[in-house]
């Protein structure tokens, strides 16, 4: 889940996706708005979805390590930038992850959001307690983890959820995506970043999920090559002017607006390479990651944190490089995408997705099934 800058301290084939009832990663077709009455589609698990969340824990994982294991805490901030500007580590992260995954987060929190709203309707049921519910428990979720990782934001996802609640439910999907995309636009472009994007990413994902975008991304078009192409250029143009603008751009507009185009490429080129032989490779690596993004992203922090602890010998305070981190952090993800893998072949959700689950709608949750 999202980061924090140091400023702010914070095997598959190319068939159809598979139809299971009952999950989350659904979609349907709702009257007035785009969809099909709510009995009249099973719900469907959107494997690509799953991919795209995993790899965007990837990014996340690495973008927050640095702050898990306090890399720097006992240099001054002077000191530590100017140490850590010379290295080459630094600068790969700062092109390629810092501000690059959070936004494919957020939006795909959105989308999630009504993706239960399309399935609560499939139910019969109103999808205003079921989601009210499910963002009271991710509250509850962010402030307990706040504990271990003070640059947690699933808190802010939550309030920003609650008071966005209305919108979501009630207002045509173009209103919703008009709303969101004026207010990401003045969050990433005028207001530099952070907390403030989550509100307009969210309204974007829900209504990229009435728009039907995950079926979209899983046979892509010429459509999703063109937001490909020009998404790689506009990063390419904004990865320069950073450089430019020196350490401060990438904390400022320039580096925002860059990081939501990188974002945009990343998951693009994800979904055309979803339509290649590559699917397999990043179906095994991914989709176990993203079917259990919550308590992967919650352990991890635990993870690191008791690393940090045991291993304090190691100076990471005072440690200028981020290569002891990349290591720590990549061995982190092979272990976690492959229990990941090994649970889910014999339940259906991760541990803290299937207790959410069950808030959600009020009734334990199956465990069993599993598919990977």
């Amino acid at each position: 889940m999202p980061q924090v800058t140091r400023s702010s301290s914070a095997a598959a084939s190319l068939s159809a996706p598979s139809v299971r009832p009952g999950l989350d990663s659904t979609v349907a077709t709702l009257p007035g708005r785009g969809t099909a009455p709510a009995s009249a589609t099973p719900a469907r698990r959107w494997r690509l979805i799953d991919a795209l969340r995993g790899f965007a824990l990837c990014g996340i994982l690495f973008a927050n390590a640095p702050f898990l294991l306090g890399i720097g805490e006992g240099l001054s901030p002077d000191d530590f930038a100017g140490q850590l500007s010379s290295s080459t580590g630094s600068g790969l992260l700062g092109v390629l992850v810092e501000q690059r995954f959070v936004p494919i987060f957020c939006f795909l929190f959105g989308l999630s959001a009504q993706l239960i709203v399309l399935s609560a309707r499939r139910r019969g049921t109103s999808p205003w307690l079921p989601l009210a519910l499910r963002l009271v428990a991710l509250l509850g979720i962010g402030l307990l983890h706040a504990l271990v990782f003070p640059g947690d934001v699933l808190r802010e996802y939550a309030v920003a959820g609650l008071a966005l609640l209305p919108v979501v439910l009630l207002a045509p999907r173009w209103l919703t995506a008009a709303l969101g995309a004026v207010l990401t636009i003045v969050a990433f472009a005028v207001l530099g970043g952070g907390v403030v994007t989550v509100p307009g990413l969210l309204l974007l994902g829900s209504a990229a999920a009435s728009y039907g975008l995950p079926a979209v991304l899983e046979r892509p078009g010429r459509s999703v090559v063109a937001v490909f192409v020009t998404a790689l250029l506009a990063s390419v143009a904004g990865t320069v002017a950073q450089a430019a603008g020196g350490p401060e751009a990438a904390f400022g507009a320039v580096g925002a607006s860059t990081g939501l185009v990188v974002a945009v490429t990343y998951a693009s080129g994800l979904a055309l390479l979803w339509r290649t032989r590559a699917r397999a490779l990043l179906a095994a690596a991914f989709e176990p990651l993203g079917r259990t993004a919550l308590t992967n992203y919650l352990a991890a922090s635990v993870v690191l944190t008791l690393v940090a602890l045991a291993s304090s010998g190691l100076g990471w305070s005072t440690m200028t490089t981020y290569l002891p981190m990349v290591v720590a952090s990549a061995a982190l993800l092979v272990v976690q995408s492959l229990l990941s893998r090994l649970w889910l072949r014999h339940f259906s959700y991760g541990p803290v997705e299937w207790a959410w689950r069950s808030v959600t709608w009020r009734r334990l949750a199956p465990m069993r099934g599993g598919v990977l």
